[in-house]
């Protein structure tokens, strides 16, 4: 039976659509209002992404150990309802003629912090609403969601940016926050209130997330190996824009469809994952699909003028697919292997080592982009990217067909 039957599930998929969608579209419009209307240089470009994730270094952890204290769904509508507000600011700002650079980043920095509380409480939530034999699915659903909108969106933003400006798309974005509100508000069925601990004590609770994840043989190279690449990746993402503008001289709409050309890998592997798995095990699954991550980004490296800029959509092609695949694995290995009671810590663990790079990359590629050129940094982030695959081919996982599916027991204190 489709996952999509189960009523509430597809409450939670609803909400998650449209959010992801006008998600996307925000990606896409704030480094072009950046860079076309406040004329921002390649390092405030790059400090746009640094200030929309630094909060994953400042709470992501702790914000683990409190969605294992909480019942999820509160946190994931007044996060959406929050956003919704902050969002909104921009184009109303842009309207009354007094927008500015600074504006931008007071809005992007409480926004990261919501979204870290929502994306750690919606990881811990899951679990809590489908059975453990439906959350591959269930995850594949929610992939699909992402894969989709990484492809409508980053053809609609470039379209939208150069028809109704960056600043009203951005108002888009608070639309769909205020949908994904309504219809998480609308899901009945009653989430138990975790069980708290006897003597609650926030720092050892953070330290048996982080120790499970850094003392499993699996969880481990899989957290450094998405450290790292996350690491590079934001590295690349943060000047892409810049370059595709300046260096390649593309306008936004030419952008968004040639983004949206390449990303049509993620909505390909969304419907894949699962059978792929099934045949080859999600061992040698996620293995190669790490791999492909870093082979897409070195050749994004090769993008330039002309025909060349083909190399673009090549490579955005195979990283949509590749890094929808490691996802929907790497999360669903994640809540199998987990013990329920750790499963917030654990995701807020995979999280931090993941997103917490992200700022950190961003402020690398806004520095080197600026030191030795846009381009040059695009073939160290590719590389620097294919390099970190090294790490799962020297873990456990290399001699792995399937991933067990028994929770392994938290390790002692």
């Amino acid at each position: 039976m489709s996952i999509l039957r189960h009523p509430e599930f597809r409450r939670l998929w609803a909400a998650d659509l449209l959010s992801q969608l006008g998600s996307r579209l925000s990606m896409g419009a704030i480094p072009l209002l950046a860079v076309l209307t406040l004329n921002a240089s390649t390092l405030q470009v790059a400090l746009l992404r640094t200030c929309e994730t630094a909060a994953w270094l400042v709470l992501g952890l702790f914000a683990g150990a409190w969605a294992d204290r909480v019942r999820c769904r509160p946190v994931l509508v007044h996060a959406d309802l929050l956003r919704a507000i902050l969002f909104a600011s921009i184009p109303v700002a842009w309207w009354l003629g007094v927008l500015t650079l600074t504006q931008v980043y007071v809005v992007l920095v409480p926004a990261g912090i919501l979204t870290v509380l929502f994306d750690v409480a919606h990881n811990s939530y899951l679990p809590r609403l489908l059975e453990p034999d439906r959350l591959l699915p269930g995850n594949a659903k929610l992939a699909a969601n992402h894969s989709i909108a990484a492809v409508v969106g980053a053809g609609a933003a470039g379209i939208l940016v150069q028809w109704l400006g960056a600043a009203l798309t951005i108002g888009l974005d608070a639309l769909s926050f205020l949908w994904s509100a309504l219809w998480l508000r609308s899901i009945r069925t009653p989430e138990p209130r975790p069980e708290q601990p006897a003597r609650p004590n926030l720092r050892r609770e953070i330290g048996d997330g982080l120790r499970f994840v850094f003392q499993h043989p699996l969880l481990r190279p899989l957290a450094l190996n998405t450290m790292a690449t996350m690491l590079f990746q934001a590295a690349a993402g943060a000047i892409m824009v810049v370059y595709l503008v300046r260096a390649v001289h593309l306008q936004p709409a030419t952008i968004g469809v040639l983004s949206m050309i390449g990303l049509l890998g993620a909505i390909v592997a969304s419907a894949v994952t699962e059978r792929i798995s099934r045949r080859y095990g999600d061992a040698r699954t996620l293995l190669l699909s790490s791999t492909g991550i870093g082979i897409a980004f070195t050749v994004q490296a090769l993008t330039a003028p002309g025909w060349a800029v083909n190399w673009f959509v090549i490579g955005t092609l195979l990283a949509g697919f590749c890094i929808i695949v490691s996802h929907i694995l790497q999360v669903s290995t994640q809540q199998r292997l987990c013990p329920p009671d750790l499963q917030g810590r654990v995701s807020a663990t995979m999280s931090f080592v993941s997103w917490g790079a992200t700022p950190l990359g961003s402020l690398l590629g806004g520095t080197l982009g600026t030191a030795f050129g846009l381009h040059t940094t695009l073939w160290i982030a590719g590389l620097g990217t294919l390099t970190a695959t090294a790490v799962l081919y020297l873990s456990p996982l290399r001699a792995l067909r399937t991933i067990p599916t028994d929770p392994t027991p938290a390790p002692a204190p």
